[in-house]
């Protein structure tokens, strides 16, 4: 197929475009994804041309042809991209033309490449999220069913990377289940400001053909169209609203990755990754490296990078459409490329996670876990709160120098702290009647996890 490179706009010049900047300001090479987009608002926009009567039956139904042919073509890898034609709407306009002659021409009435690259991007999107959205959902299940398997599994949780009190793993794994709750949410809620059509906004005016937007609107799924056309062809807040949930979730992976990261070490050993999704090292045998969280950790910078570059993009731009917005879509499309991708890694590679039971309890022992529950114990016994924080204070401070635990004081070495202190302490210094004791919603008792885990799974089902 061949397909002429002269401008569809060259009316007005005398000369021909310079062969640098004819690349230079040429987008075709990355926009042309969205050509199934592009393609589906240019059938919208025909069949409501047919409605108004600026297309007869037989031009609208030339042009849906046209266009399903020419979308066949880029599918199988037959359609030729000319850098000459700028961008995808051009492309494809172009071959249109070249397949219809006059009717392909009509096909731009009452549009503008400003509305139309709008309208493309938001459906582009629009598709998007609802495709990252079934990867979070995958990955949430995941988190689900590892917490459940693992809501006995005890392990110490950290503040400041230092022990600070027993947990479940499957409470752990909830926190994180948690975390993408809400980077759910956002994108839902997201999508419902990407889901409103600006096509009709022509160039930034509207135009003066009698278009029916809200029958466009409904063919092409969108909520609504657009209020106001100077705001529908400039802004691109909706894309900077994705980016900046999308920097969210990579910040919620990253935070995940490098919990992983440390219990796969010697040091940690809590877990143990499928080699699958590790590699080995060029000169040292015994390595296994956690490179797919290493990755998703490293991912997030490019993410919040996008963010900044769309709105620093945006931030110096007047009313209405710039040549500027030509750099939305490649921080746009990078931002989805690598959330699918790094949710997808995280979907398959949670649920097979290994733990290491034993040395999760043991490390629970060490670093003092249980004073908490010592200091809540004398406070049930009478004791002031700051008078028990300081009497296990001490009794930590001993044990550091005897080198023990609480646990292994003797009755009589903690009365010497507290004369309150009976034979019960003991049932509240062991790890596990530490964390079966926080049976509260929210509490890291497996009882409290098993039954999170239950009620997600029903709001799962519902949505």
């Amino acid at each position: 197929m061949s397909k002429s490179g002269s401008k569809l706009w060259g009316g007005r010049f005398s000369e021909t475009t310079d062969a640098f900047v004819e690349t230079f300001t040429a987008s075709v090479e990355f926009d042309q994804r969205l050509y199934r987009h592009d393609i589906a608002g240019s059938v919208a926009h025909a069949q409501m041309l047919k409605k108004i009567g600026v297309l007869t039956t037989d031009e609208c139904d030339q042009i849906c042809n046209g266009l399903a042919q020419i979308q066949t073509e880029v599918e199988q890898g037959k359609f030729d991209w000319s850098v000459g034609l700028e961008d995808v709407h051009m492309n494809i306009e172009a071959r249109l033309t070249e397949l219809l002659g006059d009717a392909g021409k009509k096909l731009h009435t009452g549009r503008s490449r400003n509305d139309q690259v709008a309208t493309d991007i938001r459906l582009y999107l629009r598709d998007e999220i609802d495709s990252l959205l079934a990867e979070l959902s995958r990955l949430q299940s995941g988190l689900l069913d590892l917490a459940e398997r693992e809501a006995n599994t005890l392990m110490p949780g950290f503040t400041h990377l230092q022990v600070a009190q027993p947990i479940s793993f499957g409470h752990h794994m909830l926190a994180w289940f948690e975390m993408l709750v809400r980077d759910a949410e956002r994108l839902e809620d997201c999508r419902k400001r990407v889901n409103v059509m600006p096509l009709g906004s022509a160039a930034l005016a509207g135009t003066s053909y009698p278009l029916d937007r809200e029958y466009s609107a409904e063919l092409l799924g969108f909520e609504r169209p657009c209020n106001n056309s100077l705001d529908g062809v400039s802004d691109r807040d909706f894309a900077i609203e994705f980016c900046a949930a999308g920097a969210l979730i990579m910040t919620h992976l990253s935070r995940m990755a490098e919990e992983l990261v440390l219990w796969t070490s010697a040091q940690f050993n809590f877990i143990e990754l499928p080699d699958r999704f590790c590699t080995g090292s060029s000169i040292m045998p015994q390595k296994k490296n956690p490179d797919v969280p290493e990755l998703v950790r490293g991912k997030s910078g490019r993410v919040n990078g996008n963010l900044i570059a769309l709105l620093t993009l945006m931030k110096g731009q007047p009313l209405a459409y710039n040549k500027d917005n030509q750099e939305d879509k490649e921080p746009l499309f990078d931002t989805v490329d690598t959330l699918r991708g790094s949710l997808r890694a995280f979907a398959d590679m949670i649920p097979a996670i290994q733990t290491r039971k034993e040395n999760m309890l043991n490390a629970a022992k060490q670093g003092f876990s249980t004073a908490t529950d010592l200091a809540d114990y004398l406070v049930r016994k009478g004791t002031p709160f700051r008078d028990a924080h300081e009497v296990v204070g001490k009794a930590v401070q001993a044990c550091s120098q005897k080198g023990c635990d609480l646990a292994d004081l003797s009755l009589t070495e903690l009365q010497h702290f507290s004369k309150v202190i009976t034979e019960d302490v003991y049932d509240v210094l062991t790890i596990e009647g530490s964390v079966a004791s926080r049976n509260h919603l929210g509490g890291t008792a497996p009882q409290q996890v098993l039954e999170q885990v239950k009620k997600q799974r029903q709001l799962f089902k519902r949505v």
